[in-house]
């Protein structure tokens, strides 16, 4: 499994998402070498730097993107990875 290089806070964007898919999410993060707690989760980063990691959830997958430009208090971020998250015939995350 390739391990996520960062340094300092991981940007995770949650928009109310269920509690069972964000607690997913973070198992999954740590999967992939990130530690908790610089894992912050929000709805709108504030004080991003370039080249922190953004993670967006989604019901079936992660995007992690690297933080490339700021402008404005707007970050563009470019495509590290994509991680696919597994469920079973009754929606339970099994990966």
């Amino acid at each position: 499994m390739e391990k996520i290089e960062y340094s300092g806070t991981v940007w995770a964007i949650n928009h109310n998402n269920p509690e069972p898919l964000v607690e997913h999410c973070l198992k999954k993060l740590q999967a992939y070498g990130i530690k908790k707690e610089d894992i912050v989760l929000t709805d709108a980063p504030e004080n991003v730097k370039v080249g922190a990691i953004v993670v967006e959830i989604w019901p079936y997958h992660l995007e992690i993107g690297r933080v490339r430009t700021i402008r404005n208090e707007s970050f563009i971020s470019g495509s590290v990875m994509i991680i696919e998250l597994k469920a079973d015939a009754e929606g339970k995350y099994i990966d």
